[in-house]
């Protein structure tokens, strides 16, 4: 499969004062992968193949229920083509 991208957020039921905190640690965890990715003010993007985001998408969802969520909510918009898809295509037009 080609790469893809994936928008992904991630909602922790914690008390509000953790929540940057759980939330960071999922950040510092996508970091550590070694792919593509950007954070944006109510999602994380994400550039790889398939399988590899997936996975990604659910350990990020235990380190959550490790730091202490009772839940996770979580959003996921998958953007696939045959031929690919990158962050840069759908935004470097905007990028000054």
């Amino acid at each position: 499969m080609s790469k893809i991208t994936i928008g992904f957020q991630i909602l922790p039921y914690v008390a509000e004062d953790r929540l940057y905190e759980v939330v960071d640690k999922v950040i510092s965890y996508i970091a550590s992968k070694g792919i593509r990715y950007e954070v944006g003010a109510t999602e994380t993007t994400m550039e790889g193949e398939f399988d590899e985001l997936m996975d990604i998408v659910k350990k990020s969802l235990e380190i959550c229920t490790e730091q202490g969520a009772s839940r996770v909510i979580s959003l996921v918009k998958i953007d696939y083509k045959k031929t690919g898809v990158t962050i840069e295509e759908k935004v470097g037009k905007y990028r000054k």
